[in-house]
């Protein structure tokens, strides 16, 4: 039982990688406002708060290693940026 339950994950898992993506949305679209605010913001506001504590407690090592704006940038700021001053529906922050 235990080993057919591992396959079915596994083969799940293959499954649900090659999926192909989601068609685009473009941005100031009604569709891309109606996911930005039912799911990009709260998202981006749960990793502001998660980002906020993890670089509580990677501060004294961020410290050591001179580190800390951008360990800071990437934990707080960046997810901050995209939650509470990027337009609503623009999704063209979220790319590298």
């Amino acid at each position: 039982m235990k080993i057919n339950l591992v396959t079915i994950f596994c083969v799940a898992a293959l499954l649900f990688t090659s999926a192909p993506g989601a068609m685009a949305l473009e941005d100031g679209s009604p569709e891309a406002i109606a996911a930005d605010v039912l799911v990009a913001r709260p998202a981006c506001f749960i990793a502001t708060v998660v980002g906020a504590g993890v670089f509580v407690l990677a501060l004294p090592f961020a410290a050591i290693s001179g580190s800390v704006k951008r360990t800071g940038k990437t934990l707080v700021s960046t997810p901050g940026h995209l939650t509470f001053t990027r337009p609503v529906g623009e999704f063209s922050d979220f790319t590298p």
